[in-house]
């Protein structure tokens, strides 16, 4: 892995923004984590998702029902993701760790693993995020170019037409590709991971062979082969999709920026914090809708800034955020409606398949 620091010598907009944010809270005696917005969310998702799965496995319906509810049971499954997951693999659901750990594992629940998921997303994307070379969630080339520094394929120049079954297949990869290959070569794109105890193994395992007997196994038992396949598709798709969109259109839009890190020592021009703002994008801050759908992933700048707070702080926490940045004169970027941040991705994803122009 490349050796990337940040300017943090002078990290005054961090110091001054912590300390409005810390003021918040202590002005308004509330704690950083959950409330009962999130535990709410958590009392109908899980329930929610447990019975379209039940219903589904009755197969008395019409096959266009048997469609919508697994489409349904795939959002769902991403709403899980989004609201109750996210949180909880911050550290930012409970003051309780247990609670976090326990919840930290419906990621398992959806087939992929917490604790490769935690350095993955909590330590390197976290801390890297837009760096190529770097962030494992931009390096999807030669499939996908992400970023003007990625090597450019032929191919390319209609990826802002296919990424839509990339990104519709993107969480069976994830389960059954990714997970398995990440845990193999023991790495993380160019980073080590960090080596899991036997618990951790043991998790693994009886994750992918749970969700192998519950996702397919029984299915294929109660319904047969191809009524479980035209649904398992369906579901994933829903899946694939809604926890793809959401997260490209945080980084991969036209209103953020992106750095590069070659093999060496790379030092950034910002510090940490002005770094997070600058490759990170707020989507639909006015809408409750879809804060509440996708766990105020919305306000990815805030959740970037401060990720061990609870999303249910995000709306009050941008007003402070916001300020700060035209305190200290850096743009805060803010797309008005999730619609026009899919038209913003798309955009910068037929630029990226253009051929780049050769410097004469």
């Amino acid at each position: 892995m490349a050796k990337v620091t940040f300017n943090n010598k002078k990290a005054v907009f961090f110091q001054s923004l912590k300390a409005d944010v810390d003021k918040y809270f202590t002005d308004n005696k509330i704690r950083k984590t959950g409330n009962w917005h999130l535990y709410t969310k958590t009392i109908v998702l899980i329930p929610l998702a447990v019975s379209a799965y039940a219903f589904l496995l009755l197969g008395n319906y019409p096959p266009v029902t048997g469609i919508l509810l697994s489409l349904f049971l795939g959002a769902v499954l991403s709403t899980i993701g989004f609201n109750i997951m996210h949180d909880a693999c911050h550290g930012s659901y409970s003051q309780r760790k247990w609670v976090n750990d326990l919840l930290a594992l419906t990621l398992n629940a959806l087939g992929g693993n917490a604790f490769i998921w935690k350095q993955k997303h909590n330590v390197i994307h976290h801390t890297y995020t837009n760096v190529d070379g770097v962030d494992d969630d931009i390096a999807k080339s030669p499939v996908i170019r992400q970023c003007t520094t990625q090597e450019w394929k032929p191919a390319h120049r209609l990826q802002h037409i296919y990424l839509w079954a990339v990104y519709a297949l993107s969480s069976f990869l994830w389960i059954f590709v990714m997970d398995i290959s990440k845990y193999a070569t023991k790495r993380i794109y160019k980073t080590e991971l960090q080596k899991m105890d036997k618990k951790e193994h043991i998790i693994f395992w009886l994750s992918k062979i749970l969700y192998i007997v519950f996702y397919i196994a029984i299915p294929v038992y109660m319904l047969g082969w191809g009524a479980w396949a035209v649904g398992f598709l369906c579901m994933h798709v829903a899946l694939g999709l809604s926890l793809s969109v959401v997260f490209q259109l945080a980084h991969v839009v036209e209103e953020t920026t992106f750095e590069f890190a070659a093999d060496d020592h790379t030092q950034l021009e910002n510090e940490w914090a002005i770094h997070q703002v600058k490759t990170t994008a707020n989507f639909a801050q006015g809408s409750k809708s879809v804060s509440w759908l996708v766990g105020g992933l919305n306000f990815q700048v805030e959740h970037h800034l401060f990720p061990r707070i609870s999303h249910v702080h995000y709306p009050a926490l941008s007003k402070i955020v916001a300020r700060n940045c035209r305190d200290y004169g850096i743009q805060y970027n803010s797309i008005p409606t999730m619609g026009q941040a899919i038209r913003s991705h798309y955009r910068f994803m037929r630029f990226l398949g253009r051929k780049p122009e050769v410097a004469s």
